[in-house]
C-alpha cells in the first residue's frame, strides 16, 4: 500500500506537526467494515510512514493502538501519555515524536477535572474522562526549546470543553516557552472554547496564520464518508504567536480503498523563534 504524502519529512529548522484523531478501536458483530480495525490498521500505517511527522498529537488511542503507530513510525520515534482511565488503561491522548530530532525533557499527563492529579476524574458535566498530555522538548537541531499540549475535549458537554480550553490557555499563559497545541476540541470555529483557546493573546490557529494552505479547509470530521467544506473543523493546531506557521493542510484522501480514521488529520510545517530562541 502506498502513499503520496501530502507534507512528508521536513528539514531543520522546521517541524512537521500533525493532529490526528485515529478513532478508537471497537469490536464486535456491529461494527461496520469501515470502522474495523483490521481494515484501518495498514492503511494508518501506510499514511504514517509517508509522512513521518516530526510531532504527531494522536486521540482516541488505545493502548494496542499507541503501539501500532509508534511501529508505523519506525525506531526513531517515541510517545507519552497513556489511557484516560484511573487505571491508565482506556483510550488516551499520546504526543509521538522524532526522537532523534527531539529531546524530551519533560512530561505529564493530568485530568481535564478540578482535581488534576487525580486519574479518571471528570468534571463541569463531562461523561467521560478526559485528559491532557504535555511535553517539554528541546530541537536537537536549533537547540530551541519547546511545550507542546495534546488533548481531547468532552463531546458532549459545552461547559467541560470551553472548561478545559480555557485551561490549556492558562497553561500556555503561564509558560516563558513557544507552545503547540494539538486536539480533537469537538468544537468548530466560532464556537465557546475556541474563543477561550484562539480569543487571547496567547495562542493562534495555525490554519488562519499559515503562510500557505494546501489544501481546502476540510470539515476534519468527516465519518468515512466523502468530505465536504460545510461544518469547519473540530480538529485544531494551536501555536503561540512566536511560532511561525509556514505551512497548513488538512488531508481527505482515502488510503488503499477506505479511511484510516473517521477524522481527517491536520498538518502544520512550523518554525520556532521568539521566547524559546
Amino acid at each position: 500500500m502506498s502513499v503520496t504524502p501530502l507534507i512528508g519529512p521536513v528539514e531543520a529548522p522546521d517541524l512537521h506537526v500533525v493532529s490526528y484523531n485515529i478513532r478508537r478501536r471497537f469490536t464486535g458483530p456491529l461494527v461496520r467494515p469501515a470502522d474495523r480495525w483490521r481494515l484501518r490498521r495498514p492503511r494508518l500505517t501506510a499514511l504514517l510512514q509517508a509522512e513521518r511527522p516530526t510531532l504527531l498529537g494522536a486521540q482516541e488511542a488505545m493502548p494496542d493502538q499507541a503501539a501500532a503507530v509508534r511501529d508505523a513510525l519506525g525506531p526513531r520515534y517515541r510517545f507519552v501519555g497513556h489511557g484516560r482511565d484511573a487505571n491508565g488503561r482506556g483510550e488516551g491522548c499520546p504526543l509521538f515524536f522524532d526522537g532523534e530530532r527531539l529531546e524530551l525533557l519533560d512530561w505529564r499527563q493530568t485530568a481535564l477535572s478540578t482535581q488534576p492529579d487525580v486519574p479518571g476524574s471528570r468534571s463541569w458535566g463531562a461523561m467521560l474522562p478526559r485528559v491532557l498530555v504535555t511535553a517539554s522538548f528541546r530541537d536537537r537541531a536549533t537547540d530551541v526549546r519547546f511545550i507542546a499540549l495534546n488533548t481531547h475535549l468532552d463531546v458532549f458537554s459545552p461547559r467541560a470543553r470551553a472548561a478545559g480550553a480555557r485551561h490549556i490557555r492558562e497553561l500556555v499563559e503561564d509558560q516563558e516557552l513557544p507552545a503547540i497545541v494539538t486536539g480533537d476540541f469537538n468544537a468548530r470555529p466560532g464556537s465557546a472554547p475556541l474563543l477561550e483557546l484562539f480569543g487571547g493573546d496567547d495562542l493562534v490557529d495555525a490554519w488562519d496564520a499559515a503562510a500557505e494552505r494546501e489544501t481546502p479547509e476540510w470539515d476534519t470530521y468527516a465519518g468515512y464518508r466523502r468530505p465536504h467544506v460545510r461544518r469547519g473543523r473540530i480538529d485544531w493546531i494551536g501555536v503561540s504567536p512566536d511560532v511561525r506557521v509556514l505551512r497548513a493542510a488538512i488531508d481527505p484522501r482515502r488510503v488503499g480503498g477506505g479511511w484510516p480514521s473517521d477524522h481527517l488529520p491536520v498538518h502544520a510545517v512550523v518554525r520556532m523563534g521568539g521566547r524559546g530562541a
